[in-house]
Parts: C-alpha cells; structure tokens; sequence
C-alpha cells in the first residue's frame, strides 16, 4: 500500500510552489485518469483502489511510472475533493513553448485577471468544445494546475494550450498585424449581428471588474451578449464561464 511520505507528498501538490519546484499537477478521478492515458500522456504516480488498477490494460499500466495500491481513506487524505475518486495521478507540466507568430495566426483566447479556478477551468473545456487551441492568460490569472481548475476542465487541458503573457504586449502585436481585438461587455453590439472573422483575439476581462483600462485601447469590437427577458431580478450579468461558452459557440457557428 502507498506510504505516508508518498500521500503527503501528493497532497503537497495542491500548493503551487511545490508543484513548480517538481514540476507535477495531480489529476483525479477514474475517468480523467483514463481520458491521460488514452490520449498518451505519461502519469508519474497512480495512487489508486486495488480494483482500478486490476481494470488498467497492460499498456496502460506500461504508461505509468509507479503504481501505488490505496484505500479511500489514503485517497481522501490525497484529495482536494470533499468526495474522493477511486485514482489519483501525477502528471509533469510540460513545456510550453511560447509563440506569438503561431497564436496570432488563428483565432485565440484571451484572459485578464480571471482569478477563480473552477472559472479558469469551464472555459477551458468550452474552448476546447468549440476548437479554439490557444488561450492566453495575464500573469495574475489562476494558476491553470491548480487542481480545481483540472477537475472543472475534465480534461480539456489536453486539447488546448494554455500561456501566461503580458497581455498588453501581446495586444499591441496584434494591432500591429491589424487583426481585431473582440470585448466582452455588457453594452456593445449583440454577439449575434456582429462582424466575426476568424482571426484575432477574443478577450475577456476579470470576474467583477471586467476588462481593465489598461487594454481597452486596444478593443475594436465590443461584444454584448443580449438578454431574451425583461427580469431584472438575479440576472444582472452571467458568469465568465456562460459568457464564454456562448461566444465560443457563436464564432463557431459561423466559422462552420
């Protein structure tokens, strides 16, 4: 069975620092478990119940570096959920090459100061859905392993790149190719009669504060979502996770 320095040593990586210093996230769950290792990524520890690991094909079990047997309550002290999954892996970060010739050359995501992890992670899941492939984040942004942000991607990290830029500079390169910059506000022209091309960037700002000062300079359109209902009652706005996914969807659409 899995011994006590392994359980806090994955536990340790629910901290950033640690996980920058070894260069591992933890994923979790049966299922996110499997979606790694059918898509080829190597785990580097798999602390799981006897019986997950029974069910793993021997090229699965080829693919992970050290399989360690554990109870639930061995999971419950690895985990970051209230109610623990029958596996959990390492997994190493991995390199990101960061490319501003590459990103700008299709349409692409842009976060400022998106600082909730369960935020950062639906809209990674919905850019993935729709086919985006490159999503920019500020510096200030949530930390993309996190584990709360894994879990609310259910694996989608593994379809998109995820980059931590100066935003600002990276705007400025996109003026200068002449490409749009899309806003997301809450006054602006609806989403559905604008002008979409299938270049730029789509750029949404923080939860609260929405896009700052900073980078409305560099905003050529500003995009609302519209509301089908006069209530004004608890719906003031919707979460960036919504929004996103009804931008994405709308850009799609009209990409198909």
């Amino acid at each position: 069975m899995i011994t006590k320095n392994k359980i806090k040593y994955v536990r340790s990586l629910q901290d950033k620092k640690a996980r920058d210093e070894e260069n591992l996230y933890v994923i979790e769950g049966d299922k996110l478990v499997k979606e790694y290792l059918l898509s080829g990524m190597r785990l580097r520890l798999l602390a799981a119940i006897p019986e997950f690991i029974a069910s793993l094909l021997p090229g699965e079990k080829a693919a992970i570096d050290d399989i360690e047997p554990a109870s639930y309550n061995d999971l419950e002290r690895m985990s970051s959920l209230k109610r623990p999954h029958n596996a959990i892996a390492t997994v190493s970060i991995p390199d990101v090459l960061y490319d501003s010739e590459k990103i700008v050359e299709s349409l692409f995501i842009a976060l400022e100061s998106v600082q909730d992890p369960g935020n950062l992670g639906t809209i990674i899941r919905a850019a993935a859905w729709f086919g985006y492939r490159h999503i920019v984040c500020s510096v200030n942004c949530a930390d993309v392993y996190n584990p709360k942000v894994i879990q609310a991607s259910m694996g989608a990290i593994l379809n998109v790149t995820i980059y931590y830029h100066d935003l600002r500079k990276l705007l400025e390169r996109v003026r200068n190719k002449g490409l749009p910059v899309y806003g997301t506000f809450l006054e602006g022209e609806s989403v559905y009669s604008s002008k979409l091309g299938n270049r730029g960037v789509i750029l949404f700002g923080n939860e609260s504060k929405g896009i700052s000062d900073d980078l409305l300079p560099f905003i050529t359109s500003k995009l609302v979502i519209p509301k089908f209902t006069s209530s004004i009652h608890g719906i003031e706005s919707l979460n960036i996770g919504m929004a996103a996914s009804i931008v994405f969807s709308e850009f799609a659409r009209r990409r198909s």
